[in-house]
């Protein structure tokens, strides 16, 4: 009975579109609260610096849950586990959205984090199982998902004008459901993963993985961090320090969402840039820009701080790509799953971390500009991972 229901959609592959679309989504729903929390904040008697600390728990369990979900896709596959997270993400809004009391808001929020963390350890899985134009590819992807970054503050803004906090939630919930039977119709016969076909050998790691592996480990760190702070304060950052320009969140809302619409395609030129250009020297190049764009962004307010701030976040965006272009070279397909739930629970819990220091920092006293000097500093990291970085020849390359 149970495998007569699940399937019709298990062991398909779905067009590079669809996953691009869900990558969206997925960061859409988990940065609605970054938008509405001020509004939420009033709502329960809170100031802003206060009641950012409780949407922690989905930033973590966004990270933490990665490993279970790259698991559950390898024993009852991929596609199955991108059904469930659709209708998850949706509900788990939608209880959001009627949340009674902060910790009910606070619980739904964490159940959005652990519906979301599916997408990628999964979702990027299957978009690499083809080899072809990883990079590119990749930069798409992730194109989408900071679009999705970018559409959370603009779509959150707007229905902030037309209702509150509780309609940010609840009407994303909806459309998520509705795609969620969009995406079912678009599966299509793929390729088998069940863990019940034995393979008669499975290829090993390229030369140097774990000198590789480690750069990925110090990147992703550092990356994560400074990705997650910049996507979560920067509306905030906004409304404070663009008053010359307007006082409406609607506007701030839409400046910020520019600006992460106008780097997000940065993705893609990066992934076209490492299908040709050797990893190593593409990731220290990105470092270096984010350590001197971010710190002009502490310098700057008004208009000037709007295009430093557009430079410094196409640097942050454009990182994004290169660690899973780096994996799919030195790592074979039958654990890309699991070492992209890795990679991405590491990135995010550390990116949880913002929510709770940034707080802190902000309720003792510190300017909001300081948070950006602190941030170039983080991005040095960056740097040292490329140097870190081995040089791979193309024989070696999982990818080929």
């Amino acid at each position: 009975m149970y495998q007569n229901v699940i399937a019709p959609i298990q062991f398909k592959t779905v067009k590079d579109i669809y996953l691009n679309i869900s990558h969206f989504l997925d960061h859409f729903i988990m940065l609605i609260f970054a938008k509405s929390a001020y509004d939420a904040g009033r709502h329960f008697g809170m100031s802003y610096d206060e009641i950012i600390i409780y949407g922690m728990a989905g930033f973590i369990l966004f990270g933490a849950v990665a490993p279970l979900a790259a698991s559950l896709a390898d024993r009852f596959s991929r596609s199955l586990l991108l059904v469930i997270y659709h209708f998850g993400i949706g509900l788990a809004a939608i209880l959001a959205g009627f949340a009674q009391t902060v910790w009910q808001l606070s619980a739904a929020i964490g159940l959005i984090g652990v519906f979301a963390s599916i997408y990628h350890p999964v979702g990027i899985a299957m978009l690499i199982k083809s080899n072809r134009r990883i990079g590119f590819r990749l930069g798409i992807n992730g194109g989408f998902g900071n679009m999705g970054v970018a559409a959370a503050r603009l779509v959150a803004g707007i229905l902030l004008t037309m209702g509150d906090w509780r309609l940010c939630f609840i009407l994303p919930g909806i459309f998520c459901l509705i795609y969620g039977f969009a995406f079912i119709t678009a599966l299509e016969e793929g390729y088998q993963q069940s863990t019940q076909k034995k393979q008669v050998k499975k290829p090993g790691f390229s030369p140097n993985w774990k000198l590789a592996l480690a750069a990925i480990f110090l990147s992703t760190a550092s990356g994560g961090f400074v990705f997650s702070a910049m996507t979560f304060v920067v509306p905030r950052y906004f409304e404070i320090s663009m008053v010359s320009i307007s006082s409406s969140v609607a506007i701030t809302g839409l400046l910020a969402s520019l600006v992460y619409a106008c780097a997000s395609f940065t993705q893609i030129a990066v992934g076209w840039i490492i299908d040709k250009v050797e990893p190593k020297w593409v990731l220290f190049g990105i470092g270096i820009g984010q350590i001197f764009f971010i710190f002009l962004t502490s310098q700057f307010t008004d208009y000037a701080l709007f295009f430093a701030m557009l430079i410094a976040m196409s640097f942050v965006f454009g990182q994004i790509p290169i660690t899973d272009t780096i994996l799919s070279r030195y790592v074979p397909d039958e654990w890309r799953a699991k070492a992209l739930s890795f990679k991405f629970m590491l990135n995010l819990i550390v990116g949880a971390a913002v929510l709770p220091i940034c707080g802190l920092l902000l309720q003792s006293g510190m300017m909001m500009s300081s948070l950006f000097v602190i941030l170039s500093c983080i991005a040095a990291l960056v740097v040292a991972s490329g140097i870190i970085l081995p040089v791979q020849i193309a024989s070696h390359r999982q990818d080929l």
